[in-house]
């Protein structure tokens, strides 16, 4: 079949990279210049099975009421008139019951264990290189009652295949010798030896290249504007030729199937053709700094429990990343947010990282109010999903992408997961 996948972020140059590989003629389009420089650009680098626990949980409410008007907290909502996100926030609200919350743990976890390894064979297969430490995740508590709200996720992970060790203080500084000057703030540490980290944007360059060699067709700084659909199909693309927010020539592109990989700019597309989806921009935030010659840095990669910032290291650097706003698809940098990486980067880590060359980032992540993804088949029945993977694109990348070349086949993927459509 002749294949359109839009968007050329990390689920893109997955899906496009597998559909080629069942033998597709894949075309993929994207308004950026190149691959990955959006969403999947600067995230926190974690391949974090052991980061399942969806937002939606019984202890978000209080949490978020709490955070409310703090420029600075981990999950900020700025409200407004859009009805979209309201929709969205009374849909979170749903899934912050129990057996919501039990549901969802239970379909990332499943997913997650199933992209690791399509990843880990991916990248055995290619060769390609992308600062990967196979040295897992730590998850740091800095009291025992942190520790133990965190506990039973931590344990219904544990009891569908993701490996969890559980350390004190002293087994984290035996781990993470960096952690030593931390080490009297920590209670305990949840270690999911497994895990990885990695710079996504290196992989979708080194994969997106690779799959041109292979016959797959990127048509860059190509912007959608529409789908057509008539009927229960989906007809063409209307696509914008030019640099963003430039002139351009329209033109219509046809297929015999499509696959949506827009992130959060998937639920406006979609609703050209009368589907609706709960998708809605994440705002997410990165600081990026060289290590100073001769410190002491983590090989680990480590997420720190109380102010969801996780900290990454890429080389001869070192990713901090984390925070959610959501406030529209606004993409401005809010300085206080970003400080607040640097700071707490710095009272981890003291002398460690060098601040003046601190590389600053913002990118849009399509949340769902589940944090569970769309994939699968739509209501138009050549019109396929592969969106609103939230923080965990990177995760859920791989698997997610050979999950919907089986699901387009009509293979039943490896997978026990709530796929759409079916």
């Amino acid at each position: 079949m002749k294949i359109i996948v839009l968007g050329a972020g990390i689920l893109g140059a997955t899906t496009a990279w597998f559909l080629r590989r069942d033998g597709h003629d894949v075309t993929v389009v994207d308004r950026q210049p190149g691959p990955g420089l959006e969403t999947s650009y600067a995230n926190g680098s974690q391949i974090s099975v052991s980061y399942a626990e969806p937002w939606a949980n019984p202890s978000a409410p209080l949490k978020i009421l709490k955070w409310l008007g703090k420029e600075d907290s981990p999950l900020l909502f700025r409200l407004n008139a859009d009805p979209h996100q309201w929709m969205w926030g009374l849909s979170f609200l749903a899934n912050c019951t129990p057996g919501r919350t039990r549901f969802n743990t239970i379909q990332l976890t499943n997913l997650g264990i199933y992209s690791r390894n399509t990843l880990i064979a991916l990248r055995e297969a290619t060769g390609i290189r992308y600062d990967a430490l196979s040295r897992g995740i730590m998850h740091l508590y800095e009291s025992n009652a942190e520790f133990d709200a965190a506990r039973p996720g931590l344990e219904l992970m544990r009891e569908f295949g993701c490996t969890m060790q559980f350390l004190t203080p002293d087994e984290i500084v035996a781990l993470e010798p960096s952690l030593a000057p931390y080490k009297p703030r920590l209670a305990a540490a949840a270690h999911a030896p497994e895990d990885e980290s990695g710079d996504a944007y290196k992989f979708v360059q080194g994969l997106t290249g690779l799959s041109a060699t292979q016959g797959v067709e990127f048509r860059y700084e190509t912007q959608v504007l529409s789908l057509k659909s008539n009927g229960d199909r989906l007809t063409g693309v209307v696509i914008k030729h030019g640099q963003l927010n430039g002139p351009g020539r329209e033109e219509t592109l046809m297929a015999d199937a499509y696959v949506m990989c827009l992130g959060p700019w998937s639920a406006h597309l979609l609703r050209t053709v009368g589907l609706s989806t709960l998708i809605y921009p994440a705002k997410g935030y990165s600081a990026t700094m060289p290590i100073r010659p001769g410190a002491l840095a983590n090989t680990v990669s480590l997420t720190d429990h109380q102010l969801k910032i996780v900290f990454s290291r890429l080389g001869d650097r070192i990713r901090i990343a984390g925070t959610a706003e959501l406030s529209g698809y606004d993409t401005g940098l809010n300085r206080l947010r970003c400080e607040a990486l640097t700071r707490r980067a710095e009272e981890i880590f003291p002398g460690v990282l060098d601040p003046s060359q601190v590389e600053y980032w913002t990118g849009l992540r399509p949340a769902t109010p589940s944090n569970v993804p769309y994939i699968g088949r739509s209501k138009l029945g050549n019109l396929w999903l592969n969106t609103g993977h939230g923080t965990l694109g990177w995760t859920h990348g791989a698997g997610s992408g050979l999950a919907l070349a089986d699901l387009v086949a009509g293979r039943k993927p490896d997978v026990d997961f709530a796929f759409c459509g079916r």
